[in-house]
């Protein structure tokens, strides 16, 4: 099997000129890369990347843990994540572990075996001291709030941005508010339900434990939910404002009340949560919680730590309120 060495002999160059074209590296002359690109291709020379890794001490790989692929929310932190690595030219390994611990702890064995250079938790069912244990393999990078640990995160205020979600709706009006969630006993989701609870606790509203909804996970999980309220004929009996923990929920409460006649906002207002593209097209007054930047500085943060910076960074994004039309 062919080496560097060869390679170098047979195009009449140094192992180190051989070494740069392998690397890209600029500072060789024309005709010496094409010399080495022939006599690679003539002795059909692949590199022993177990080699290089055992050099270089890395992978050029970052694996990511999120539960699910499908899921319009992790989709818009991948794609944050994904075009920062391009551009740093890292490889991501995409993990879906369906929020089963032990998948989740494959993912991290990854790294303790130096199998890849960083993990990147978009949402996790594992405890952050179980993550935490894992940092002396190498850096890890939540998107959740996971408070002062020995590994980094990136992530949004949840309770104060969807208290400020219902701020909003009270202050256009609406007293009856209902709330739909995906998973109940998630991170985020309980943070929300926190802050749910709170705001009409101190407001002196009604808190109907049928207006509180889990599992929206899915379009069809909200147009599930307007049938719901459309069953019940009495109107002073439904809320009259939906907080949801998505747009695409959202979109598809819409779409379906809409074809039994209800008026959004007149007779529903809607208001979503993370911006997402069917957000955009419906009109859905909703929060914008920055999940494309979320994942741009998830990866930022593990790219400086794989190159040397050590300490754990907590980062604290920013929220708003987009006002469209169905509140």
């Amino acid at each position: 099997m062919a080496n560097i060495k060869e390679i170098a002999r047979i195009a009449g160059v140094s192992v180190t000129t051989v070494s740069r074209v392998l690397n890209n590296h600029p500072y060789v002359s024309k005709d010496k890369r094409t010399a080495v690109l022939e006599t690679i291709e003539q002795l059909n020379y692949t590199r022993n990347m177990n080699a290089v890794h055992l050099i270089t001490g890395r992978t050029g790989a970052v694996a990511v843990i999120l539960p699910y692929i499908n899921s319009f929310y992790f989709s818009v932190v991948m794609d944050g994540l994904a075009q920062a690595a391009l551009a740093a030219q890292y490889r991501l390994i995409l993990c879906q572990t369906n929020y089963v611990p032990e998948e989740e702890l494959k993912v991290l064995d990854m790294l303790r075996n130096k199998e890849i250079d960083g993990v990147i938790i978009v949402s996790t069912a594992l405890k952050p001291e179980v993550i935490e244990s894992y940092t002396i393999y190498g850096p890890v990078v939540t998107c959740q709030n996971s408070g002062e640990r020995q590994f980094s995160s990136v992530y949004i205020e949840h309770y104060a941005a969807f208290r400020h979600g219902l701020e909003y709706l009270y202050g256009k009006g609406h007293r009856r508010i209902g709330y739909c969630e995906g998973r109940q006993n998630g991170s985020s989701a309980s943070i929300r339900q926190n802050a749910f609870q709170d705001f009409l606790a101190e407001k002196g509203l009604l808190f109907d434990p049928e207006w509180m909804i889990f599992d929206c996970m899915r379009e069809e999980d909200g147009a599930e939910v307007a049938r719901l309220l459309l069953d019940n004929p009495d109107r002073s009996g439904r809320p009259e404002a939906m907080m949801i923990s998505g747009d695409h929920i959202a979109a598809g409460l819409i779409i379906e009340a809409r074809k039994h006649g209800l008026k959004i906002p007149e007779d529903l207002a809607v208001m979503g949560f993370d911006n997402q593209p069917i957000g955009r097209l419906l009109g859905i007054t909703t929060i914008d919680n920055q999940l494309y930047q979320m994942g741009e500085a998830a990866f930022g943060i593990i790219h400086e730590q794989i190159n040397g910076s050590s300490l754990p960074v907590t980062r604290k994004l920013d929220y708003r309120i987009i006002e469209r039309s169905t509140v």
